[in-house]
């Protein structure tokens, strides 16, 4: 979808602000956030991709003016609401109102094992053969989506030129619904002059990693 979360290319927001201080956390408090959302397990419907589409449903001025880590609390409590294992005056209050909610046993060692590996490697076997090759001109689709996407918007309708395939890997806007869908992930490389007018005559490019069905001939 389109949203405050995807300000790539847009004008009026003045420069990139750069923190000199690079410590990951600036406050106890966040340091905290990151805490619980490390230890929080919860409804096996909380994909990394439902959980990036419910941070980008935050309302604009909410999501500009929020700190990052607490963008982070709010998607939390939006997901613990949604999924019925937390009510609105539970988390007002810091009390539980009603018996705990079934989560389900924890993670096996073989399990965990089985995640750790991975992490290292998240391709998919089998699934469709790459339409594409390295080096073929291709075009970023022109069209977005209603739900969660990692097509950027200023590539959108932009050509550019297939750079690597990274072999197939779950689809993000299928992921965010519950669907688990690999197909082709590719590296592309737009030129800057292609994609803003300001950089015409520039020979920079910018390389992204797009899944095939964001990409036409």
């Amino acid at each position: 979808m389109d949203g405050m979360h995807d300000l790539g290319g847009v004008q009026g927001f003045g420069p990139i602000e750069i923190d000199p201080d690079e410590r990951p956390f600036h406050h106890d408090w966040e340091a905290r956030m990151w805490g619980l959302n490390e230890a929080m397990t919860g409804d096996p419907r909380w994909t990394i991709d439902w959980w990036r589409h419910v941070r980008e449903l935050i309302l604009p001025l909410d999501y500009l003016r929020r700190p990052y880590f607490d963008q982070w609390a709010q998607v939390y409590a939006a997901l613990l609401i949604d999924s019925g294992m937390a009510t609105v005056v539970e988390l007002a209050t810091g009390k539980a109102a009603g018996p705990r909610p079934e989560l389900g046993p924890p993670m096996q060692a073989e399990e965990v094992a089985e995640a750790a590996r991975r992490t290292t490697d998240f391709r998919r076997d089998g699934g469709a053969k790459p339409a594409f090759l390295a080096g073929q001109k291709i075009r970023a689709r022109l069209s977005g989506a209603p739900g969660h996407t990692r097509l950027p918007r200023y590539v959108r309708g932009r050509p550019g030129t297939i750079h690597a395939c990274h072999g197939n890997h779950l689809l993000p806007d299928a992921g965010a619904t519950g669907e688990h869908r690999a197909e082709p992930l590719y590296a592309v490389a737009f030129r800057t002059a292609d994609l803003w007018p300001e950089a015409a005559g520039s020979p920079d490019r910018i390389f992204l990693d797009l899944w095939e069905s964001y990409l036409e001939p």
